[in-house]
């Protein structure tokens, strides 16, 4: 299906203080496969925490404005034309930091599998999503949650143990 970007809704994302926008222009088009999402990031403002997924590949192309893009612990440069691609892994972890004086807008495009486990290398903890990727319309989702590392359970003994 073709689509006009003024056909999708915004959505602000994250809390009011740093209330970045997205466009799901993947899901308003009806696709299924793959995501597209239109995002504005205003001047000072992170988007989503430092992270990298597991079972989704993403890419990023920058349409306006600057900032900066944290890439498995480096920084980089970003300005229009700047496209960057993140396969699954650890090695993929990356952040986007709008440090300019204008509105950063950029596309993220990715593959839409489900279930999908993203790490937070920052915060020693893990997204979990199954019935949807993440993106996908939270209303079919079956499973989802947010974990320390360090709260893992002894299988055998926390969760399989004698009743």
């Amino acid at each position: 299906m073709l689509i006009d970007e003024t056909d999708a809704e915004w959505q602000t994302i994250g809390p009011d203080d740093t209330g970045f926008r997205r466009k799901q222009l993947g899901a308003a088009a009806d696709g299924e496969a793959i995501g597209c999402s239109l995002y504005e990031l205003p001047a000072g403002e992170g988007a989503w925490p430092y992270h990298y997924h597991t079972g989704n590949e993403e890419a990023l192309y920058v349409l306006a404005g600057t900032g900066t893009l944290r890439l498995d612990g480096e920084d980089h440069d970003l300005a229009p034309g700047s496209y960057a691609a993140f396969p699954t892994g650890e090695e993929s972890a990356h952040r986007v930091v709008n440090d300019g004086d204008e509105v950063l807008r950029y596309l993220v495009v990715s593959t839409m599998d489900e279930p999908d486990v993203v790490g937070y290398p920052d915060a020693d903890a893990l997204g979990v999503y199954a019935g949807t990727p993440p993106g996908g319309d939270e209303d079919e989702r079956v499973l989802s949650g947010f974990f320390r590392e360090d709260d893992r359970l002894d299988f055998w003994n926390d969760v399989a143990g004698e009743e």
